[in-house]
This record gives C-alpha cells, sequence and structure tokens, in this order.
C-alpha cells in the first residue's frame, strides 16, 4: 500500500501497530484524538476527532487501507460511546466510500457476545449478546460494515478481539488472549489476501483453554502461533480464583457484565 490510516494510534494496539506494521506500507497515517509522539520517517500524525465528519472525511483521502483501531474502547457514558463508536464509525464509512473504498479492519469486540456463558462454546453465526453499552456500539459496527459491503461492496474484516497484551493478566484470559505477534500476522493477512468480503474473525490467540469456534480465520489463511497455556502456571498464582458466582467466573464478558449504565 502506498498510505494506510491507523486509527487510535495512540492506544495500546494503535503503539503496537505503529511500531511493527510499516512494512505494509509506503506512509502510515497515525490519527487519534489523543497526543501522539511526533511523525517519524514514512509517518504522517493527524489529530482527529472521530465524531468530525469533514475532518474524518479529509484524514481518509488518500489511503489505501484502514486500520480502525479508534474510538472508545470501555464502558463509557453513552454520549461518549454514540460519538466516537457510532457516529464516528458511519463517518469513517462515509468517508472510504467516498475515497475509492480502502479496505478496513474493523476492531471489533468479545464484548459483542459477553452474554454467552462461559461453558459455551460458540461461532460467529450466533446471535450477538452484547453485556454493555460499548458492546452495543461494536454489534452496530459489525451490522453497519455488513450493510456497506452488500450495497457497495466494501472490504471488512470484522475483529472480534479477545484481550491483546504482551501476556494474560488474569485468568480469563488464558481463553480471550491473543498475542503481539499474532495481532501483526492478523493485520497482515487481512490486508495481503486477495479476496477478503466481510467475514467476522475471533482475534484470539491458539490457546488450549477457549470459548471460539475459530473456523472463519482460515477464510483469510491466518493461523495465530501462540498459547497462553505458556502463562497459566504465572497467571494462576498471581490472580486469584474469582467466586463461582461472579461474572468473570461464569460470563464470557467477564467483569463488563458487572458495569452499570454510566451516566454523563
Amino acid at each position: 500500500m502506498k498510505r494506510l490510516l491507523i486509527t487510535g494510534a495512540a492506544g495500546n494496539l494503535g503503539k503496537l501497530a505503529r511500531a511493527r506494521l510499516g512494512h505494509l506500507a509506503d506512509t502510515l497515517r497515525l490519527s487519534d484524538i489523543a497526543d501522539m509522539d511526533p511523525a517519524g520517517p514514512g509517518e504522517e500524525v493527524v489529530t482527529c476527532d472521530l465524531g468530525d465528519e469533514a475532518a474524518v472525511f479529509e484524514l481518509v483521502k488518500d489511503c489505501d487501507g484502514i486500520l480502525h483501531l479508534g474510538g472508545v474502547s470501555v464502558e463509557r457514558p453513552w454520549d461518549m460511546i454514540q460519538r466516537g463508536n457510532i457516529t464516528g464509525l458511519y463517518n469513517l464509512y462515509e468517508a472510504a466510500r467516498a475515497h475509492g473504498q480502502p479496505r478496513i479492519f474493523f476492531a471489533s469486540s468479545n464484548h459483542t457476545i459477553g452474554y454467552y456463558r462461559q461453558d459455551e462454546v460458540i461461532d460467529t453465526t450466533m446471535p450477538m449478546k452484547p453485556d454493555g453499552l460499548y458492546g452495543v456500539s461494536k454489534c452496530f459496527g459489525e451490522s453497519l460494515a455488513a450493510l456497506y459491503h452488500a450495497k457497495f461492496g466494501q472490504e471488512t474484516a470484522l475483529i472480534r478481539i479477545g484481550s491483546c497484551f504482551e501476556k494474560p493478566r488474569d485468568r480469563r484470559m488464558l481463553a480471550t488472549w491473543m498475542s503481539p505477534d499474532d495481532f501483526v500476522s492478523l493485520v497482515e493477512c487481512v490486508f495481503r489476501v486477495p479476496m477478503l468480503g466481510c467475514p467476522v474473525i475471533w482475534g484470539v490467540s491458539d490457546n488450549d483453554e477457549g470459548w471460539w469456534n475459530t473456523e472463519t480465520a482460515r477464510l483469510i489463511g491466518w493461523r495465530p502461533k501462540d498459547n497462553s497455556e505458556t502463562y497459566r502456571a504465572e497467571v494462576e498464582a498471581a490472580a486469584p480464583r474469582p467466586a463461582p458466582d461472579a461474572p468473570e467466573s461464569l460470563y464470557q464478558g467477564g467483569k463488563f457484565i458487572a458495569e452499570p449504565i454510566h451516566k454523563s
């Protein structure tokens, strides 16, 4: 690609992408509403509020691909989620439609299905069960992407990211963890595959413990290599086992189940 746009570049995944995905394009256009480090070689840094339609249209111009990590990533008051994840995503898709429909990697979330129990194994065809307003916004995002694919042919990979950190941080992440290396290889696959369509793919490593049927990853040739089992002894020693009736013991969404509806 000549230019890859990375939204949410100031966040955890955005920083990882910035550090390790420069080989995918001549130029990385890095965007966030938060402060970012100054542009280095082969980089452009653009402060942009996704809720600003005109700014997003300018942001997407001349981009060959979009790694969309931006927006609100946790439970927040509805007006914040709406601006970043609802209005902001609509602005992004309209901008993409106006600028040649660059392929999109959409960072969806496991919180689209958080109310499934941990003793269930689910696939991407099962109904969504969001565990909060953040999860609802990601359900909207997946539906919007599906609409733009059906109506306009816009290609998007809908990646339901589990928990992407250097290593699992608690017992739940033994099932939801995606390693940084696997995240990088997943992004590479999304932008390399000749035909993408609009698949839903679980963003999770090849963990021994898991709740998700990951067969759709084969559609783009992605084979995660890492396994949370490497860290099991360390995690179990550091993190006490939650009570049997605690949300993090029962539901795939973990603690998000217990989050209130936040008011401004």
